[in-house]
């Protein structure tokens, strides 16, 4: 089974920064692309942010480009988020996801994390 943990969520003031980390462990050949996504109350999941599985092509919603930045360590089998000049409307529960082969002979699967609340106050 394959398991991805958040952490680095918390509260911020507006303007300021926090960075999200997710680990993914278990049963895996290799993890291909990883994006995070968040849910606002009332709204639905929405992408965040992505990274191919090398991590040379990134893609970014227009609401955080600019002040977002998505990054991975492949010998840690970790995700990042940093997030600068954070405004009210970026609080939400950020969730981490990964595709992830588990198999040599199968092709691979969607996992998600628990997600970490972010809240930014104002």
């Amino acid at each position: 089974q394959v398991q991805l943990v958040e952490s680095g969520g918390g509260l911020v003031q507006a303007g300021g920064s926090l960075r999200l980390s997710c680990a993914a462990s278990g049963s895996m050949i290799t993890i291909n692309a990883m994006g995070w996504y968040r849910q606002a109350p009332g709204k639905q999941r929405e992408l965040v942010a992505a990274i191919s599985s090398g991590g040379g092509i990134t893609n970014y919603a227009d609401s955080v480009k600019g002040r977002f930045t998505i990054s991975r360590d492949n010998a840690k089998n970790t995700l990042y988020l940093q997030m600068n000049s954070l405004k009210p409307e970026d609080t939400a529960v950020y969730y981490c996801n990964a595709e992830v082969r588990t198999g040599w002979f199968r092709g691979p699967s969607s996992y998600w994390g628990q997600g970490t609340q972010v809240t930014v106050s104002s």
